[in-house]
């Protein structure tokens, strides 16, 4: 049914007005005497583009359908013996079923049937084929946009993640915060530069990477926030859960991108604390803060993203990234996908 209601029923039309229109005048080759009889002339033109319009369109749709359900890219072999078996099986049915109705509704029997099967059936071989090949390259092509594509996308994340991670404001703040540590707290001072190390060695660890676990971008996400924590103390509430959920798989750094964008746009504050909770909805990993949006932005945002979120997400998936606005909460839930997706 779905196959049907993605039909454009003007074009089919119009497509079997013309195919009707062309294939008539091919009776010739069947019946070249019929040209001097107009009765036999009529009947021979009709029956030949209706001949005409169940190979080409029949054969088109039965190929159409079967490419919808066996892909050319993943199946190639399979598809391409299904589609023999069913230009074998439908045209000489397809042919039968006419001359069955020429004998039964109006009492004639078409003569050299058999001469008509074989010219139209290999004329039908012939054009399925390159209908076919046409088909294949076209699959082929897309799958080499769509690849293309995904290459850009992971040069736009690396360039971003290297970017916010390495950028002044985040430099200055990590480092002025750690010089305050060093006179502080030495030992916690040490375990601020192990965290750091462990953000950027992930961050360029990931670079070439299409997906990685939850459990990996949640250790990565613990010495992010370690780092934040360490420069907003208190005023930043971080909640998660995602016990059972370690293996699903996300595009790498999408987590980190949501929380940065979180601290990037929000006011935090000891009387105005930020609060993120981090939890599993339903197979999509759910981002969500408290909104107390900044009068004056510190910092310039590029907004790539969450664009860069999901246009990720439509190469891996087929489930969209969700993102819900309110006047109290900004909530972003990404599809967690299995190794198979």
């Amino acid at each position: 049914m779905g196959y049907l209601q993605n039909l454009n029923w003007k074009t089919e039309l119009r497509n079997t007005f013309l195919i009707f229109f062309f294939g008539s005048f091919t009776s010739f080759l069947w019946c070249f005497s019929c040209i001097w009889e107009i009765e036999k002339e009529i009947f021979s033109m009709t029956f030949t583009g209706l001949m005409w319009v169940f190979l080409w369109q029949g054969n088109g749709h039965l190929s159409d359908y079967l490419s919808s359900k066996i892909s050319w890219l993943e199946n190639p072999l399979k598809r391409f013996i299904w589609g023999i078996v069913g230009v074998l099986v439908y045209s000489p049915a397809a042919v039968y079923f006419l001359y069955l109705m020429a004998l039964w509704t109006l009492n004639i029997k078409v003569d050299n049937v058999g001469t008509i099967a074989l010219i139209s059936i290999g004329i039908t071989f012939v054009i399925s084929f390159f209908l076919n090949a046409a088909e294949f390259l076209r699959n082929w092509k897309q799958t080499a946009l769509d690849a293309e594509r995904l290459k850009k996308e992971q040069m736009a994340t690396r360039y971003e993640s290297l970017k916010n991670q390495v950028n002044p404001h985040f430099l200055f703040n990590s480092l002025n915060a750690l010089t305050n540590l060093v006179y502080e707290d030495q030992d916690l001072a040490a375990d601020f530069i192990r965290q750091l190390s462990k953000v950027y060695r992930y961050v360029l660890e990931t670079r070439s990477k299409e997906v990685v676990s939850l459990e990996t971008e949640m250790k990565f996400v613990e010495s992010y926030l370690f780092l934040q924590h360490i420069r907003f103390d208190d005023k930043l509430r971080v909640e998660a859960s995602v016990s059972g959920f370690e293996n699903r798989m996300l595009p790498p750094l999408a987590l980190q991108m949501l929380l940065e964008n979180a601290l990037k746009h929000n006011t935090i504050a000891k009387d105005e604390p930020l609060t993120i909770s981090i939890r599993v909805e339903e197979d999509m990993l759910v981002v969500e803060n408290n909104l107390q949006i900044k009068n004056i932005p510190t910092e310039e945002s590029s907004g790539m993203g969450l664009a860069n979120i999901k246009a990720r997400y439509e190469f891996l998936s087929d489930k969209p990234v969700v993102v819900e606005k309110t006047e109290s909460y900004f909530r972003v839930k990404l599809p967690l996908l299995s190794i198979s997706e």
